[in-house]
């Protein structure tokens, strides 16, 4: 038996760096799969921690949630020692030739696709705002969405650097991720994992504070 489906959780801590400036953070790499496969979203920093988290599992994709430098600064190795291949939207290609110009994502993902792995599938939701190809992840079966940068516990993503658009944020959260039950975990990029009931009620505060 391969087990029941289950998400795994873990931090690396590295540096952001975009426009110039450069910062110390941490980030939640998140895995998704059974005993047999998995999948990881956010492949961050330390390719090792990640691999040893992944264990012999048959890795079926290293997701990008976006292409920040801190989400896939780990995805070409691990990719390269598991065989999996790197799905990014292309809309953020700009943003990956900026961390990785000499190697290419293997795959796109697609708004309204769905990856599968271990029996359950995870939706493709494209949320720009925060980058131009942000994409959160929703598992139905495991009531969790995986948020990337678009929406953290108290608030959305930055949207004060390049290639970010405040008002497309708020329309990708409202439209996009506030339709989903309220009681769907958000598994965020950095920090706390929160809800979208939690979150649901804030939305005119953020548009009002342009943040």
């Amino acid at each position: 038996m391969a087990g029941t489906v289950r998400i795994e959780h873990l931090v690396t801590s590295g540096t952001f760096s975009l426009d110039g400036g450069t910062w110390e953070v941490d980030n939640n790499v998140w895995i998704v799969g059974d005993d047999d496969e998995a999948v990881v979203i956010d492949a961050a920093h330390d390719a090792d921690a990640v691999l040893a988290a992944v264990g012999d599992r048959r890795l079926a994709a290293v997701v990008c949630t976006h292409a920040h430098d801190d989400h896939v600064s780990a995805a070409p190795a691990v990719a390269d020692a598991t065989g999996a291949p790197v799905l990014l939207h292309p809309d953020d290609q700009v943003l990956w030739e900026l961390a990785h110009p000499d190697r290419h994502p293997d795959g796109a993902l697609t708004d309204g696709e769905e990856l599968k792995v271990a029996g359950i599938g995870l939706q493709v939701l494209h949320t720009p705002g925060h980058a131009p190809g942000a994409v959160c992840l929703y598992a139905p079966d495991l009531g969790a969405l995986f948020s990337g940068d678009t929406l953290f516990a108290g608030g959305p993503g930055a949207t004060g650097r390049s290639y970010s658009d405040f008002g497309a944020i708020i329309t990708s959260i409202r439209d996009r991720l506030l339709a989903l039950p309220g009681e769907t975990t958000v598994h965020t990029g950095h920090g706390e994992t929160t809800s979208i009931a939690a979150e649901a009620p804030h939305l005119a505060e953020w548009v009002a504070r342009g943040w």
